[in-house]
């Protein structure tokens, strides 16, 4: 349908999951795309199937928990398209980050304040440097639209994962923020709430759903749902078809908050 042809759109986590399913989808769709991660391996697989579709990309290796990281990105699409009409910010972190940083995802009496800070920087410093980077250039070609991915875990509590949990609250109300600031530039801020998505952030937990009274328990749907299905979200709140969304939190759980 290209719902965001001529539109040129930074994508970030896209190595893999949900910025993966999100870069590949909007330049199905018409836009130009610059797809963002640490590992330039996991962009390259991406580009690929990007380009093997006819979609028109970049990448960029960038470590966005630090300023410089955002304005690198930033630079590449202005130098390669001129503009920066849309921003999906979906880098992060999540349960399989305990596999390379043991105690990140604990209760908060046991992490650690350097996990903290750790996963803080990752998770929500990245998202307060992608805006800050992209919210000028959308000011001055008069328009943009910002989509971040928290998680239903931003607006519920969770027994472990505290840091995870206060990033995504923190990125929910940073968004809300967003949109009340610079709605007068004609720059509109929203954000998806996942809930358990089949990706590699939360491998290590979805063997619970193999086991149907867990399944129920999780989402009435009994399944996860899929990074293509929270793409489509994005897909929507990105694009003029989402005009009046503004400061929207899009829940795409299955039911999983629906019965809290």
């Amino acid at each position: 349908m290209e719902r965001v042809k001529g539109k040129v759109a930074i994508i970030t986590g896209a190595g893999t999951g949900v910025g993966r399913a999100c870069m590949t989808l909007f330049a199905a769709e018409g836009a130009k795309v610059v797809g963002v991660s640490r590992t330039q391996a996991n962009l390259d697989e991406t580009l690929s199937a990007v380009r093997a579709a006819g979609g028109d990309g970049r990448v960029v290796a960038a470590d966005l928990s630090k300023a410089g990281g955002a304005d690198k990105v930033v630079a590449a699409a202005r130098d390669a398209y001129g503009r920066v009409d849309i921003l999906v910010h979906a880098a992060g972190v999540g349960y399989s980050w305990m596999e390379k940083s043991p105690d990140s995802m604990n209760d908060l009496v046991n992490t650690p304040p350097e996990k903290w800070h750790e996963v803080m920087a990752i998770n929500l410093d990245s998202c307060f440097y992608m805006c800050r980077a992209v919210i000028p250039e959308m000011r001055k070609q008069g328009q943009g639209s910002i989509v971040n991915v928290a998680s239903i875990s931003g607006i519920q509590g969770l027994p472990v994962a505290h840091t995870y949990t206060a990033a995504k609250g923190a990125m929910i109300n940073l968004t809300r923020s967003l949109c009340v600031a610079y709605c007068g530039d004609n720059i509109r801020a929203n954000c998806i709430a996942p809930g358990f998505i089949a990706t590699p952030m939360v491998e290590s937990v979805l063997n619970l759903f193999d086991d149907p009274a867990m399944a129920d328990r999780l989402t009435p749907m009994k399944r996860p749902g899929t990074a293509e299905e929270m793409a489509y979200g994005c897909l929507y709140l990105a694009s003029d078809e989402a005009s009046y969304c503004n400061g929207t939190v899009l829940v795409i759980d299955g039911g999983t908050t629906a019965r809290q």
